[in-house]
Formats: C-alpha cells, sequence, structure tokens
C-alpha cells in the first residue's frame, strides 16, 4: 500500500509559478511510476505528466509541455510538479497517483492522493 498526500496548491496570478509536492508513505516510491492528473467539475480526469521509476522517462501533456516539469527524489519519496507560466486555463484539482506503468491513462494508476487545489487568476 502507499499513501500519498499533495501539497503546495492554491491562488496565484496568471504567468506566476507554482510547485506541487506529493509526499509518499508506505512502499518506497522507487518501485512506481508516478503521475499528476488534474480535473475541473464537470470533466473527466486529464492527464499532466508522468515519471518513470527513476525519471528517465518523462511524458508530459501538449497543454502543458515547456511549461510543467515533472521530478522525483526517490530518497524523500517525494514527485514533484513545478508549474510555470501558468494561465486560468491550469485551474484544477491537481492529483498525483502511483502505479506500476508509466501511462498517460488514468485507469493505469493503483494509488492516488486526496488532490490539491490550483486556482489560477486572469
Amino acid at each position: 500500500q502507499v499513501q500519498l498526500v499533495e501539497s503546495g496548491g492554491g491562488l496565484v496570478q496568471a504567468g506566476g509559478s507554482l510547485r506541487l509536492s506529493c509526499l509518499a508513505s508506505g512502499r518506497t516510491l522507487s518501485h512506481y511510476a508516478v503521475g499528476w492528473f488534474r480535473q475541473t467539475p464537470g470533466k473527466e480526469r486529464e492527464f499532466v505528466a508522468s515519471s518513470n521509476w527513476n525519471g528517465g522517462t518523462r511524458n508530459y501533456a501538449g497543454s502543458v509541455e515547456g511549461r510543467f516539469t515533472i521530478s522525483r527524489d526517490n530518497a524523500k519519496n517525494t514527485v514533484y510538479l513545478q508549474m510555470n507560466s501558468l494561465t486560468p486555463e491550469d485551474t484544477a484539482v491537481y492529483y498525483c497517483a502511483a502505479g506500476p506503468l508509466t501511462v498517460i491513462d488514468a485507469r493505469a494508476y493503483t494509488y492516488w492522493g486526496q488532490g490539491t487545489q490550483v486556482t489560477v487568476s486572469s
């Protein structure tokens, strides 16, 4: 079992930056691929970024590529999402997830955090 807790969300102006963190407890995070997803009311959960177990393979949604960076520190059992040049369209609840595969499909991830709200004002 892996428990995930996100932090770092908040309110930021357009053009600003935030860094989300996801702290894992239970089994070591190095056993898993990790992903970040986001969701707005009435919409399906959307893939944002993913990383394989050591960060050597990273994937991004087209809408965030070049602005967001996923990273991980396995020694700290923590995954990060650095978000730059934020726009109001990035407003959502952001979730981190862990699973066996580095994929964009949310259904492939086994463990989920509770989410953290990111709000970008115009």
